[in-house]
Order: structure tokens, then C-alpha cells, then sequence
């Protein structure tokens, strides 16, 4: 099986203000998604482990990276991350999901990010082309830090096409704009915000 990237798209945002109040600093988002054929759209196929073996590892590495450079920043900044497949209508969800659901996307993608530990949050739906994909991002340290849990929408107008996925990497450079409803550890000991 042979890598076949249609193209790749990076999508980025800056918030400066939300909620009517300025950010103190703003918020910086950016995926990568790269649009890749489907070998196996239009018909059932029992192994999955070529299509992991030919995209994994590779997207693993290009998206975090064209993200990272699109907002001009290093892995040691990137503070939360996420991933996302959007498979066309001819393909299953499980497609997708055998791409980024593997160490050997996520160990390089969190390498990327600085030696990250939490499980890269995901989002996998079919769809056609243009359709949305609401990828969630989590702080790539601790899951249990909540000002970072947020989702970030991309879509691509002509993608996927019925034999195609899209696979999207997505880091930020910090939580949301003005959390305030505190961390999970400090609920767990039984204090809530005031």
C-alpha cells in the first residue's frame, strides 16, 4: 500500500477576546489535517494493519509538526493536543479510528509536543465532503486539567470525497481564554470553586 496525501490543510485561530472580556494572553489554536485516499472505501477488509502500517507513523509526525509551525512554536509550548478522523461516506469509522487509535501515531505526536503523557483526546465520525469535525483537546500533561478540555471545528469544503479520510492533528498553546471552574484534583478533594 502506497501513502497517498491529497493534500494538507492547517487551520488556525488566535483569541484575543471572549466572553466580552480581553484574554490575557490569546488563545492559539492551529490543526493540521491531512486529506489521504481510502484503499478500503466500498468494501469490507478484515486487516486494517497495512492501512496503519502506510499512515500511522507518517501522519503522526507531519500533522503535530505542520500545526507547531503554522503558530511558529515548539513542541515545549504546545500545552494541550487533540485528533480527529473524518471518514467518507464509503468508508467505515473503524478506518479512521485503526490510523490515530495506535502508538505509532500517538508516541511520535507526543514526542512532538515535548515529551507529552496523556492519551491524545479524539473524535472520529463519517461524513461528506465538507462536513464538520469538532476535535477535542485536552492538556497534554494532566487529563484532569480542565481549563485545557475545549474542542476546536475544522472542516475542508471538498474533503473527504466518498474514498477518502481526513486525519487531524491539533495543539494549542494554552486553555481556554477564562477558566474558571477549577481542576478536577482540587473537586476530588472535595474543594469546588467559589
Amino acid at each position: 500500500m502506497e501513502l497517498e496525501i491529497r493534500k494538507i490543510v492547517t487551520i488556525q485561530e488566535e483569541t484575543f477576546i471572549e466572553g466580552f472580556k480581553k484574554a490575557k494572553n490569546p488563545v492559539r489554536i492551529a490543526a493540521a489535517l491531512a486529506v489521504i485516499k481510502n484503499p478500503y472505501a466500498g468494501r469490507y477488509v478484515e486487516d486494517l494493519l497495512p492501512l496503519i502500517k502506510t499512515y500511522s507513523e507518517k501522519l503522526g509526525e507531519i500533522l503535530p509538526k505542520k500545526a507547531m509551525e503554522s503558530l511558529g512554536i515548539t513542541g515545549e509550548e504546545v500545552e494541550a493536543y487533540g485528533k480527529g478522523a473524518l471518514i467518507g461516506l464509503d468508508g467505515e469509522i473503524e478506518h479512521g479510528s485503526a490510523i490515530i487509535h495506535t502508538l505509532t501515531f500517538g508516541n511520535p505526536f507526543r514526542k512532538l509536543c515535548g515529551n507529552a503523557e496523556t492519551l491524545l483526546p479524539s473524535a472520529e465520525k463519517r461524513g461528506s465532503a465538507g462536513s464538520t469535525l469538532d476535535l477535542a483537546i485536552k492538556h497534554k500533561m494532566d487529563a484532569k486539567i480542565r481549563s485545557h478540555h475545549m474542542t476546536f471545528e475544522v472542516r475542508i469544503p471538498d474533503a473527504p470525497r466518498n474514498d477518502e479520510i481526513i486525519i487531524a492533528a491539533v495543539v494549542t498553546t494554552s486553555g481556554r481564554a477564562h477558566p474558571r471552574i477549577g481542576s478536577l484534583h482540587k473537586e476530588l478533594e472535595g474543594v469546588f470553586p467559589s
